[in-house]
């Protein structure tokens, strides 16, 4: 308090800078209806791989289990799951 009983108004500090709002996310425009459909088949496909190939029913394999169509499976699970990360 001031002498007199008056209480002195602070003035309210004014800050040089405005606080930092980041820009606004970008909307991703959502993903074809059939897409969903593509990386679950691509999955399936690549499951169907190695199955039948344990089982020996594959054309080519002679009733034994090949290496490289285990990768082909294992390969098209894999570009399954990196189809699925794009989905929206």
């Amino acid at each position: 308090m001031t002498p007199g009983g008056i209480i002195a108004a602070v003035p309210k500090s004014r800050s040089k800078r405005r606080r930092y709002t980041p820009p606004p996310r970008k909307k991703h425009k959502p993903s074809p209806t059939w897409f969903g459909g593509l990386i679950l088949g691509i999955m399936g496909l690549g499951i169907a791989i190695i199955v039948l190939n344990y089982m020996g029913l594959l054309p080519g394999t002679g009733g034994t289990a090949k290496q490289g169509l285990l990768f082909v499976g294992l390969g098209a699970i894999a570009i399954g799951f990196m189809l699925a990360t794009r989905w929206h």
